[in-house]
């Protein structure tokens, strides 16, 4: 009698288990769209202290195979052409800028850097150009009034950036084409001068200022910015689906993360905050974006009907990984994959959302 009451309870506790995860729906869609995200994906998602999905596949085609080595000699890099796992690690191009607009919030909790400061206050060669009056924010948030060229053409040119200081007379010789704080338009330039400005407080490196206050205290073992002569701000991280998960539960849990604090309250709230308002033109955003908004370094995705039924912050890369946290149901969640063909990319994303919130 004793042993059927331990059956009954062990099978009590896996019905129970799966009322309250459904995630056959999440599964039949990375089944269904893994080929067209470059044949490979892995998806992890946490949720009250623990890891409660880790979904994966491997449908890579010949041409993709082909395609996978032609972009790792492009980059210098050696061809990996196996399945994605949770610690694999790849670039994640803008999937960076969450990363890079937590540590400037750093300084901002240490009041080192305040978020009206001016660029021109620490880089003057802006200031020759009539730049010098974009302010930390307004670098943050794309706000900068900067004509910069696409994001494509902008990846190209940093091949020929050796140093912090090119980067940012680069910065200097791009046109204004509106007043700071009046225009939207997503680029690298606002994250690049960031860093800067931190490079010039601290006397330290971004790559080691990112090493030490974000990667370092959040557990990410194999994430940085390529460590090469220049970091790029804006999308040059390479990390894994283990790493960049930390990061997002350091944010859902605003701040912390085991037991350690890396960002006040306040600014993971301030990071959130949708700075594209209704007197803000939009002169450029990448069409996955949709109508969501943008805080520092992330979009604020607004509810906006059963396809994304509650609000969620966000920072999607030009490879095709997406990181997300949802506020309302307390859960962080990325995606890792690796393609260029961006067709049908925010229908996508905001599919696998909403299939993600449904099973919690």
């Amino acid at each position: 009698m004793k042993k059927l009451i331990i059956v009954l309870l062990l099978l009590c506790a896996i019905s129970n288990a799966k009322a309250q995860h459904h995630f056959e729906k999440v599964d039949q869609w990375l089944a269904d769209n893994t080929e067209k995200m470059g044949g490979r994906t892995v998806l992890v998602v946490y949720k009250d202290g623990k890891i409660i999905y880790t979904g994966s596949k491997d449908e890579m085609t010949m041409k993709q195979r082909f395609a996978t080595k032609m972009v790792a000699r492009k980059m210098g890099k050696t061809p990996n052409l196996d399945a994605f796992t949770t610690t694999t690690k790849i670039p994640v191009a803008s999937c960076s800028k969450w990363f890079s607009a937590a540590l400037v919030m750093t300084f901002v909790d240490e009041g080192k850097l305040k978020l009206t400061d001016t660029v021109g206050k620490y880089l003057p060669v802006l200031s020759r150009t009539g730049k010098g009056g974009i302010t930390i924010s307004q670098c943050l948030s794309h706000l900068t009034g900067i004509q910069a060229p696409p994001i494509k053409e902008a990846l190209q040119d940093m091949k020929d950036i050796h140093s912090m200081d090119q980067s940012i007379q680069n910065i200097a010789d791009m046109p204004l084409e509106g007043k700071p704080g009046s225009l939207f338009r997503y680029s690298n330039v606002g994250l690049q001068m960031a860093a800067a400005v931190m490079e010039k407080i601290s006397g330290k490196s971004f790559e080691t200022l990112f090493a030490e206050r974000i990667a370092s205290p959040c557990g990410m073992v194999d994430t940085d910015f390529g460590k090469g002569p220049v970091a790029f701000p804006a999308g040059g991280a390479w990390s894994t689906p283990n790493d960049y998960l930390n990061f997002l539960v350091m944010i859902l849990n605003k701040g912390t993360i085991n037991g350690k604090r890396v960002l006040t309250e306040k600014s993971v709230n301030e990071m959130q905050i949708d700075r594209i308002t209704k007197d803000v033109k939009i002169a450029y955003a990448p069409d996955e974006a949709g109508n969501a908004g943008y805080g520092f370094g992330e979009w604020v995705l607004k509810a906006s009907g059963p396809q994304n039924p509650t609000p969620a912050v966000s920072s999607p890369g030009l490879f095709g990984s997406f990181p997300w946290v949802n506020n309302d149901k307390h859960y962080a969640a990325f995606m890792m994959c690796f393609y260029i063909k961006n067709d049908g990319r925010h229908e996508r994303y905001y599919e696998l959302k909403h299939l993600v919130d449904e099973a919690l």
